[in-house]
């Protein structure tokens, strides 16, 4: 009775799941390490600009911020030269050739170089100049990007890369950094719908892996709803229609001067404090941007676009945290979308072997229990092959099929990441092997073309085993199923068995290829 339950639940929420997204499904890559540089993806590159490689990231030259600190005067021309060679138009077309049809794009708040509090923070300047070239090509492509806050002012998670400091001095979760993340938010929303370079932009991730504890993220429910409220309010002076969003605008605003708009708009109290103030702090830096690429008129004069669709906005999903997290489905407003990463390589799931890998991926519950909790539509936004196991090639072909069926029962799969540096720091093509899509395709591990499987059985021969070896509900799906469901929200249940909080870090650390 359970099974036709979820079967008749997950079949009626289809229709409504998939009408929010530009794809019937989403077959992805990270565009990792392009304009938010982790280290442990290219050793080789990264000593040769002049980083370091050590025990303990913030120790060492292991980020970008420590690089901007150390080498102020270059930094800027030292990682355009990166900017310029990690991802390419070359690269974007082997990726369209294989099927994939959506790149995630990791971003430090640094993109938007106003919010850099100089002398105390500093990262390299010109990355903006990049992702509008490289969306353009996206968008010559026909393919379709999330655009992924990745690293949060202040930071969000303690001593790893991705954040873009290594520091256990973690700041996101404080009033003054939510309003910089929600400026920028402001900022990445209106160059969505009005700058052409961004019109492959279908959604927006507020935070990329918060700290899992959610006792240690104050405020952070109340960010969720004033991330989705910034997003709409923007929307909504465009004349962008969401439904069920009627924020009663006043037929006197300007409809041909948008920072006008802005401006008028706030004055008039439309919104809430915290929304109105990022408004009012994005207007001159989206006035310098339209003077930098010459889309001023588009902001000042020109009559507003509202012919694309609302964008999706995108947070981790609920069973990422523990402790009684907030839910971000209480949050949405017009079309929402969830992100769940999902790394077997550093334990907690199940044990390192094959079988129980097989038997764990094959009866994921991840989604059901996402859907019961409003978390839905779902995809799995940083999967990849590698395992704590000496993996043959055979296997991981298995294994990259069985992890596309589990999180193909989603709206989709993002691998991470697009490449991955081979040299003599990567022991050769180890690193590529499990971490690059491109690499996964020259070696014929993954299939050239992203809706395919080499064995369409896969995981038949596995649905439904149990074995002493593997966990095939992991334990915080387990938790998530059993609660009572009385609204949205996520009861308070004990941490998770421990997952790396990013998998890439200890990949850096060990070196487990």
């Amino acid at each position: 009775m359970s099974g036709l339950f979820w079967f008749s639940l997950l079949v009626a929420l289809v229709p409504q799941v998939f009408a929010q997204l530009p794809v019937e499904k989403i077959y992805g890559v990270n565009l990792g390490s392009w304009l938010l540089l982790e280290p442990w993806m290219l050793p080789q590159g990264w000593t040769d600009m002049g980083g370091q490689i050590c025990a303990d990231c913030s120790q060492c030259i292991e980020s970008e911020f420590a690089f901007a600190m150390a080498y102020p005067d270059t930094v800027d021309q030292t990682f355009a030269k990166h900017w310029d060679s990690w991802f390419t138009q070359s690269d974007l077309q082997d990726l369209k050739n294989a099927g994939i049809n959506t790149l995630r794009i990791p971003l430090g708040y640094w993109i938007v170089e106003a919010l850099v509090e100089r002398p105390a923070e500093n990262y390299p300047r010109g990355g903006l100049d990049y992702l509008r070239r490289g969306l353009g090509w996206v968008r010559d492509s026909g393919m379709h990007v999330i655009l992924d806050h990745h690293a949060l002012p202040g930071v969000q998670t303690p001593d790893l890369e991705f954040t873009g400091q290594c520091t256990n001095d973690v700041q996101f979760y404080t009033p003054h950094n939510y309003h910089r993340a929600l400026v920028w938010t402001a900022v990445m929303t209106t160059l969505s719908h009005l700058d052409p370079q961004f019109s492959s932009v279908f959604a927006i991730e507020a935070v990329n892996e918060p700290i899992r504890d959610a006792s240690q993220t104050p405020g952070y429910g109340d960010f969720q709803k004033n991330f989705v409220k910034t997003v709409r309010a923007i929307e909504a002076l465009l004349g962008i229609q969401v439904t069920g969003y009627n924020p009663n605008l006043p037929v006197s605003l300007p409809t041909t001067n948008f920072t006008a708009t802005l401006q008028q708009a706030c004055s008039l109290s439309l919104f809430d404090a915290d929304v109105v103030d990022a408004l009012l702090d994005a207007i001159p830096i989206l006035s310098g941007i339209g003077l930098q690429y010459g889309f001023t008129d588009t902001l000042t004069s020109e009559p507003f676009n509202s012919g694309r669709s609302p964008l999706v906005t995108n947070f981790m999903d609920i069973s990422w945290q523990y402790d009684n997290p907030p839910n971000p489905a209480n949050a949405a407003i017009g079309p929402q979308g969830y992100d769940n990463h999902l790394y077997y390589s550093f334990g907690g799931v199940a044990d390192a072997d094959p079988t129980a890998y097989m038997q764990s991926i094959c009866n994921l519950q991840r989604i059901q229990n996402d859907t019961v909790l409003g978390d839905s539509p779902l995809w799995f936004g940083e999967w990849g092959l590698a395992t704590q196991c000496d993996a043959s090639d055979s296997f991981l072909k298995q294994w990259g099929d069985a992890q596309k069926w589990a999180y193909g029962q989603s709206a989709g799969w993002i691998y991470w990441n697009f490449k991955a540096e081979i040299s003599n720091l990567t022991n050769g093509r180890e690193l590529a092997r499990q971490w690059s899509y491109l690499e996964a395709l020259n070696m014929d591990l993954l299939p050239q073309n992203a809706a395919s499987y080499y064995d369409d059985n896969v995981c038949q021969p596995y649905i439904n085993e149990t074995s002493s070896k593997s966990r095939s509900v992991p334990a915080e799906d387990a938790a998530v199923a059993s609660a009572p469901v009385v609204n949205p929200s996520m009861p308070s249940k004990p941490p998770p068995l421990k997952l790396s909080d990013h998998g890439r870090r200890l990949v850096k650390k060990h070196y487990s290829f």
